[in-house]
């Protein structure tokens, strides 16, 4: 059964203000957590500050996606803007994972030999991480339930705020009692915990631009209702996919009886009628078929 899409609406220019906010917000708590990074000698608070810089990365994307994605369809994109959001998610998932590998390498070459930390620049700076990080985490939380765009910027928003936990936690430990090898190792925590949000959401946006289909439909289930409506006796050649998380779609051949080929229309009502109650799909491109002219032994999927 489809998703349940009873989602609270968010007017798209105070979403886009909600962006525009935590752009400015990270950038200016990157450039912060890399001054202080350097002076302090914690690479945590640099891999913090690095994951800061590809949130607002990800936010300028995210942005821009948001802005045209609204495009209505042209004659250069009939099928409209909408799929720009899904590419954007996937350059922000790619982008943590580049992120998370590079941040390993570096925790590890750091833990073979630990540099000295100035704990007070760690825990001061992961105190205002954490605030901007939560501010932005809030921004964007409301937004992201319907939008995979929206979701891997709050993923990356929520992973900011609890590294940020992480690298206060470090700085506490180094200031009470001097170890210095707990730096690098929360910036491999950090890392790990990176590449795991990005691997686990990653699946989804590349089914959407494989043109899966949806996993919450049931397609054998599908198919058999349709073929059991009255007047229908075969489909095939069908397709299911997706133009964004929200819209389902299908095409499909149909054979219609003898005896109802007078009343195509009325059968092609009750398998649309079908497919959006049952189903929740709500476009649907039909092609119906005498069966004298049908194709044999055509495939249930695809083209052959």
């Amino acid at each position: 059964m489809p998703h349940d899409e009873d989602h609270a609406h968010i007017d798209p220019a105070s979403g886009d203000r909600r962006v525009a906010i935590a752009i400015w917000a990270n950038g200016i708590l990157t450039v912060a957590q890399i001054v202080g990074g350097i002076i302090a000698g914690s690479l945590a608070l640099i891999a913090d500050a690095i994951h800061n810089f590809s949130d607002m990365a990800s936010l300028v994307i995210a942005f821009g996606a948001r802005k045209i994605s609204r495009r209505p369809a042209d004659g250069k994109m009939t099928f409209g803007y909408q799929r720009i959001e899904i590419v954007a998610a996937l350059i922000n998932y790619t982008t943590l994972i580049v992120i998370g590998l590079y941040l390993v390498y570096e925790g590890a070459m750091r833990m073979i030999d630990p540099p000295e930390v100035l704990g007070w620049w760690v825990v001061i700076l992961g105190g205002v991480a954490l605030v901007v990080d939560t501010l932005t985490a809030m921004l964007t939380y409301s937004m992201q339930k319907g939008s995979v765009n929206i979701r891997a910027l709050f993923l990356h928003n929520l992973s900011d705020a609890l590294s940020s936990v992480a690298v206060i936690v470090g700085g506490t430990l180094i200031l009470a009692y001097d170890i210095r090898w707990v730096d690098p190792a929360i910036t491999i925590g950090i890392a790990v915990y990176i590449l795991y949000l990005a691997f686990t959401e990653i699946g989804g946006t590349i089914r959407l631009l494989m043109l899966a289909s949806p996993p919450e439909i049931e397609i054998e289930t599908l198919i058999a209702a349709v073929t059991g409506v009255p007047g229908v006796e075969d489909m095939h050649r069908v397709h299911f996919w997706q133009i964004d998380e929200r819209q389902v779609s299908v095409d499909a051949h149909i054979v219609v009886a003898r005896d109802h080929w007078d009343r195509m229309e009325a059968v092609k009502s009750d398998i649309k009628d079908l497919l959006a109650r049952e189903f929740g799909i709500n476009h649907s491109t039909l092609e119906f078929e005498h069966p004298d002219h049908a194709h044999r032994d055509a495939a249930i999927f695809g083209h052959e």
